[in-house]
């Protein structure tokens, strides 16, 4: 049986005594029910390859491929399943996505029809301060939703944003957003219910560019504060410190994640990998 231990009262949970390059389908199936349950897994002291990694997200679903990030790299040489994740320059050039800012609240890819249902995410190098995970129990947040809003949001949709990522950088191709309105995007329902657990979780994706259907954009925008405000409370979040050798996994269902800035002169390589989910939103 794997050691099984709650890192916050919030969400999460860290599983030790498990060596992810070497594992059995016991130990696999244990892992996901504690996923499913605890929204977020931690890892510590793992030395594993990208090939490795790739091999143990492959076990909760087909992988998408890394998509060119906004500085043109593709994957690692040999897994183009494997997003780098990095302010590190090589040659004058990036070699990964992000660089060192800060990342706001939001789930991945939100702005498709089908969003991931989960990633992985491994620390290759990390900074001595900042640069730290921060993730959020949407399940929670829907539970104590207040009455009111509850009712604001019952059968309400939201249109998803596509053309910035979750720094806020303009995705290649994307032209800037002048009328939230009519941005492109995905649209969801506010509300989704966990294709797994059955349970029910807000669903916000991010907030830039994000539209409630069917309301003025002066409702929208005063609805979507009061849900993130709401959703966005510390009591509902927990925030990982990384080491070398961490390996975290969300589920992007119900979790929301964010990331801290770090020193540009500090280096941080991370490599992810995203699981596909084959169902649309519910």
């Amino acid at each position: 049986m794997i050691d099984v231990v709650p890192v916050s009262e919030a969400i999460g949970a860290e599983i030790r005594g498990v060596n992810l390059g070497y594992i059995d389908t016991n130990t696999l199936d244990q892992i996901h029910q504690s996923w499913i349950s605890h929204c977020v897994l931690l890892f510590r002291d793992q030395e594993i390859t990208a090939r490795e990694l790739v091999i143990f997200s492959k076990h909760f679903g087909d992988l998408d491929i890394a998509p060119p990030n906004e500085n043109g790299q593709v994957g690692v040489d040999g897994f183009p399943e494997v997003l780098v994740l990095s302010n590190v320059k090589e040659n004058g050039r990036p070699i990964g996505a992000l660089g060192n800012g800060e990342a706001q609240w939001h789930t991945d890819m939100n702005y498709i029809d089908q969003p991931p249902l989960g990633s992985v995410l491994l620390g290759v190098e990390v900074p001595d301060q900042g640069g730290d995970t921060g993730f959020c129990n949407m399940y929670g947040a829907l539970e104590e939703l207040p009455d009111l809003l509850r009712r604001q949001i019952n059968g309400g949709q939201i249109k998803h944003d596509s053309s910035t990522n979750s720094a806020g950088l303009l995705r290649k191709g994307a032209d800037a957003v002048t009328d939230v309105t009519a941005c492109p995007g995905a649209i969801h329902p506010i509300v989704r219910t966990h294709p797994e657990t059955g349970r029910q979780a807000l669903y916000l994706g991010r907030r830039r560019n994000a539209y409630i259907m069917g309301l003025t954009l002066a409702n929208s925008e005063a609805l979507l504060d009061e849900l993130w405000a709401h959703a966005t409370q510390p009591k509902y979040a927990w925030h990982h410190q990384w080491r070398v050798g961490d390996v975290i996994m969300w589920d992007n269902r119900c979790a929301m994640h964010r990331r801290d800035s770090f020193d540009e002169n500090q280096r941080r390589i991370m490599h992810r990998t995203q699981i596909k989910d084959d169902e649309l939103i519910q």
